[in-house]
């Protein structure tokens, strides 16, 4: 029964309630491709970046088919690497919580008896590594007889580990009357043999790559500690000359949470998004077109069909997991051939995000810090001494002088001043000076103004010190004579990077292949 709608998509209630608990208010454009040819039992080719949307993409049609009234496994989904599937396991999961959706992660590196126990109790959908899924076959303990659902997830990096003859055998072993998608960010001869062979009459769906059309727009990132976001915006938001700005969330909860938090520190700011009636809308609009709002917080699809052009900045609150959502995020500003700043807040953890952006749009987003508190001063020096003169001309100060009057008798007027407008200037939040948006290293034996990272690959994969410092550059963006000192060992390398690029490499890299082994990236420590 298909009663209600994300987006333009009909799905069942406990579906779209799941959805709703994530935070996903509208498709990706993948999600709204794929799924209704999903839905119509067609094969499909999907060629799709991590980030996309791709997993709730077969997700959400695969949760929808199954029928919870058997305990057999109706659907599996291979992936390259155990981690993947603990991911893909996890949001299919959580997808399917209210049809009571059985799902399951299988791969090496876990105790192959607590998997058979969990099989024998009944699974509807499976998530496994070509190795471990081939091996449950061997044993009879997984049983792909009523299978009616296969996915092939990153179908190129299992060619590249080496999977393909694995996979085939695993196919071998599904009913022919099944519906087959393969999802892969790049469609090599091997990926294109393997759909010609298993695959009936596939539908294709690619995510085009659109390019900036606005190249007055310059673009910054900020790293900011995951605690510290409201405070840095209100800092670059006292420290930049703006004339209206949106200000980006993920979802309506943000978007209300963030209003809230920049209204209690004084700030003109206004919601925009889904849950606001039509009236509600147009006012809020009118208002920001007007200027008697400054800060427009929206969602994506709130923002859709937004036609302003005297928008100076957008400021991505939460970067989008969409890179394209991005192109068009930033697009509403630098209109009318004016030049206009994208500025986004990003936590480490969403360097590979970042990184995707990067190539989509091929331009380097360059990394500013959070404006100190003697910098914001400094830049509004002028609107002080503005706001302050204005005051003295409207008089009306009898009550406030009497104060001052008292307060002469034990500080000099220059300090009673400074410190009135120290009270002022801090009202919009906590004293900001002592505010530390990003945590310290620590020592990990590296020179001054660089950080030693431990990277777990070494001359037994035959990696060169120039092979790895191309990786690095290439992973993360960064230049490649930025790289240090770097000693490769037997099954390890310590590099040094400097420090405002450190979190970069690590979030970027760790987890990352390299010559068919997925590596790990840490700070190193020192004795």
């Amino acid at each position: 029964m298909k009663e209600v709608f994300f987006g333009e998509l009909a799905v069942s209630k406990e579906i779209a309630k799941a959805l709703s608990d994530m935070g996903f208010e509208e498709p990706t454009p993948i999600q709204a491709q794929a799924i209704p040819l999903i839905m119509e039992n067609k094969d499909m080719i999907g060629q799709a970046q991590t980030g996309t949307g791709k997993t709730a993409a077969f997700g959400i049609p695969i949760i929808e088919k199954i029928n919870t009234k058997t305990p057999k496994v109706q659907g599996i989904i291979l992936t390259p690497t155990r981690e993947l599937a603990i991911q893909v396991a996890g949001e299919i999961s959580k997808i399917g919580r209210y049809k009571k959706i059985k799902v399951l992660p299988i791969y090496g590196g876990q105790p192959i008896d607590r998997q058979i126990r969990s099989l024998h109790m009944g699974v509807h959908v499976v998530i496994g590594t070509p190795g471990r899924t081939l091996d449950h076959l061997k044993r009879k303990t997984l049983n792909l007889s009523q299978v009616k659902m296969v996915v092939l997830d990153e179908a190129d990096e299992m060619l590249d580990m080496g999977f393909i003859e694995d996979i085939e055998a695993i196919l071998d072993k599904v009913p022919e009357e099944r519906q087959t998608m393969l999802f892969s960010a790049t469609m090599p001869a091997p990926i294109q043999k393997l759909t010609q062979k298993y695959l009936k009459q596939p539908q294709f769906v690619g995510i085009s790559k659109e390019t900036l059309t606005v190249p007055l727009i310059q673009q910054f990132y900020y790293e900011i500690a995951q605690g510290s976001k409201v405070e840095a915006l209100c800092r670059i938001l006292d420290y930049e000359n703006y004339e209206s700005v949106i200000i980006f969330c993920r979802t309506k909860r943000g978007v209300d949470e963030l209003v809230a938090n920049l209204q209690t520190r004084g700030y003109f700011a206004e919601a925009l998004h889904g849950d606001l009636t039509q009236a509600q809308r147009d006012k809020t609009m009118k208002s920001f077109r007007q200027g008697d709002i400054e800060l427009l917080v929206a969602t994506d699809v709130a923002a859709r069909g937004l036609d302003i052009e005297r928008v100076s900045h957008v400021i991505n609150y939460d970067i989008p997991q969409d890179p394209e959502a991005y192109v068009h995020r930033i697009g509403r500003t630098g209109r009318a051939g004016k030049e206009g700043k994208a500025l986004n807040l990003i936590n480490p953890k969403e360097y590979r995000h970042l990184r995707m952006i990067e190539k989509l749009i091929k331009t380097k987003i360059t990394k500013i810090s959070v404006p100190t508190f003697q910098e914001v001063v400094a830049q509004q020096k002028d609107v002080i001494y503005k706001t302050v003169e204005d005051i003295l001309q409207e008089g009306d100060l009898q009550t406030y002088k009497s104060i001052a009057e008292d307060l002469m008798n034990y500080f000099t007027p220059v300090d009673i001043a400074a410190a009135a407008l120290k009270h002022a200037f801090t009202q919009r939040g906590a004293e900001l000076s002592e505010i530390d948006f990003m945590g310290d290293f620590g020592n990990t034996g590296a020179r001054k103004g660089m950080v030693r990272l431990f990277i777990t690959i070494g001359r037994q994969q035959n990696i060169t010190p120039r092979d790895l410092v191309k990786i690095i550059s290439d992973e993360t963006g960064i230049p490649a004579k930025a790289v240090g000192d770097l000693s490769i060992f037997d099954k390890f390398t310590f590099v040094e990077i400097p420090e405002d690029m450190a979190y970069r490499v690590i979030y970027s890299m760790d987890r990352l292949t390299i010559k068919g082994r997925r590596i790990s990236v840490q700070l190193a420590r020192a004795k």
